[in-house]
């Protein structure tokens, strides 16, 4: 099993900066794409921005410019560096990891999909 492990939410002024963490453990074999998504009250989860093994990024375009994403492969950690927040970017942020997971037995080893989702940590923004 793999888990997702988010921190660095909290409540922040407009205009304000946070940096969102998430470190992933457990049986891993390899992550090739972390990202963040996050869901407002009474709407549907959205993307904010991916980042791939070879740091390839993606970013929704409502948080371009003012949100980084970054990762450390080698402790298997997503980070997303937030600035100029708008009380719009309220929302519970969650961390999401896709990749290859393994399983191991007493005559067995293989490998299986990774799609992991953390259990989301609360940004509030206010005006």
């Amino acid at each position: 099993q793999v888990q997702l492990v988010e921190s660095g939410g909290g409540l922040v002024q407009a205009g304000g900066s946070l940096r969102l963490s998430c470190a992933a453990s457990g049986s891993i074999f390899s992550i090739d794409t972390m990202g963040w998504f996050r869901q407002a009250p009474g709407k549907q989860r959205e993307l904010v921005a991916s980042i791939t093994n070879v740091d390839n990024t993606n970013y929704a375009d409502s948080v371009k410019g003012r949100c980084t994403i970054s990762r450390d492969s080698a402790k298997h950690t997503v980070y997303l560096q937030m600035n100029s927040l708008k009380p719009e970017d309220t929302a519970v942020y969650y961390c999401h990891a896709e990749g290859e997971t393994y399983y191991s037995g007493s005559r067995t080893f293989g490998l299986k999909p990774l799609d992991a989702w953390g259990q989301g940590t609360l940004v509030t923004v206010s005006s």
